[in-house]
């Protein structure tokens, strides 16, 4: 990452990437086909219902993997191998700490916040089984996302690749064998989605120790580092916050949507699976930003870190362009895989003209939030969220809404806070950009 030309490197770290974020999303996209297709409309309002509260509850201990991979980076960039296996080691441990803790958070919580979301009394004894089964999953895929934090901060994306798609397989094998031979409706969708995260996390696991690399695991040495936590910590708090933010206002939106009834649920479930196969390509290219500025910060060379920022962010834009447009052109077909309903249809191509065609938008403020991570400034990226996403979202469903309560209008909140919050994440880029290479050049 340090050295040679850029392009051609960042395209072969995010391809990968982008193809597991894919995989991921298709472990999700069997369940709810799986469920719509065989265990019926409700069956899908109930596993996509419960996405955002999921997301809310898990995002912070996934935001520590982001302290993972910024201070892995940064070790590896700069040669020191010392400190690289103490990271290493501290991350390991922590993720099957926070996946135990997961367990008892996600159960205890599913039921009332549930309630409180207002999910139809048809739907919502199948989502609290859903969310409980797929909590108990939890220490799996904390260390799949701290493990696969670590490889792609070495520049390895191609290895989880080839696990999620063992683990990809898997799943919608068991989908199909719980859900149609075994009847076991969302329990089975969720039981599958549990098996192949622990096959997707041991893989990990079995990868980095079986390297011979100094990023290599050994379970005896297996600790916390007091130092390396708290670095984590600092990086990955308020990483977790900002993916918090994001999931609160989701939430809200979600309990906006379940009072438009089971229908425009299933829509809802259906249309926001495929908008997360172009989070995986934008995402693909923020994680390239945050890897490959942490390792040219620790390798002093800020020059190239300005061609990393421009790189990611043309690449992250085009391919928003034509993806986003291409999926709203093509969501009568898309939409009908996960059902055969027409009014699920209807809804959700309404939702994705006014989510996918702008959906380029949302390019600018994440691969802004990757270069202010690689820079080592978290803070900041995650008030500029809060502030642009969080609250500007939750005003509009309580002050803008009310005023004409459609379909649509619901969703015009997702492009306007993207815009808004990506000028906040660029200004904030410009003023920790000039901070750091300040101090590369005072370092020497």
């Amino acid at each position: 990452m340090t050295e040679g030309p850029l392009l051609g490197k960042i395209v072969k770290f995010a391809i990968p990437l982008a193809l597991s974020g894919v995989l991921q999303l298709l472990f999700n996209a069997a369940d709810m086909v799986v469920a719509g297709r065989f265990a019926g409309k409700e069956a899908l309002a109930a596993v996509g219902s419960t996405g955002a509260l999921i997301n809310l509850i898990i995002n912070l201990f996934i935001g520590l993997s982001v302290g993972v991979n910024v201070l892995v980076a940064r070790a590896y960039g700069s040669g020191q191998h010392s400190e690289l296996d103490e990271t290493v080691h501290t991350a390991i441990l922590t993720s099957l700490i926070s996946g135990v803790a997961l367990i008892f958070i996600g159960v205890g919580l599913s039921q009332p916040v549930l309630e409180w979301m207002e999910t139809p009394p048809d739907v919502i004894d199948q989502s609290v089984l859903y969310m409980r089964i797929y909590f108990i999953g939890m220490p799996a895929t904390m260390l799949y996302n701290f493990g696969g934090a670590v490889l792609r901060a070495v520049g390895d994306t191609r290895r989880p690749l080839y696990f999620l798609t063992i683990a990809g397989i898997v799943n919608v094998c068991f989908n199909l064998f719980f859900v149609i031979v075994l009847d076991m409706g969302v329990a089975g969708v969720a039981v599958a989605t549990v098996i192949s995260q622990t096959i997707s996390a041991g893989l990990v696991l079995w990868c980095l120790m079986k390297s011979d690399a100094p990023y290599r695991v050994t379970l005896r040495r297996l600790r916390i580092v007091k130092g390396k936590l708290l670095q984590m910590m600092h990086i990955g708090i308020p990483a977790g916050i900002q993916g918090a933010t994001f999931s609160i206002s989701n939430v809200v939106i979600q309990s906006t949507v379940n009072s438009f009834g089971s229908i425009a649920m299933a829509a809802a479930t259906a249309s926001s699976n495929l908008e997360g196969f172009l989070w995986t390509v934008v995402d693909a290219f923020t994680q390239a930003a945050q890897s490959f500025t942490s390792q040219n910060y620790g390798a002093k060379k800020p020059e190239r870190i300005k061609r990393v920022c421009m790189a990611c962010l043309l690449m992250a834009m085009g391919l928003s362009v034509v993806l986003g447009c291409g999926s709203y052109l093509g969501g009568r077909v898309l939409l009908g895989l996960y059902t055969p309903d027409q009014q699920v249809i209807e809804y959700g191509l309404r939702r994705m003209l006014v989510t996918c065609v702008p959906y380029f938008t949302i390019a600018l403020m994440n691969v802004m939030v990757g270069m202010l991570r690689g820079l080592g400034s978290s803070m900041m990226p995650m008030l500029m969220s809060i502030i642009g996403t969080c609250g500007l979202r939750i005003a509009w469903i309580y002050m803008i809404l009310p005023i004409n309560r459609t379909w649509e209008m619901l969703f015009f909140s997702y492009p306007l806070s993207w815009i808004v919050t990506g000028v906040f994440q660029l200004i904030c880029y410009f003023v920790v950009k000039k901070k750091a290479f300040a101090r590369l050049e005072v370092s020497g």
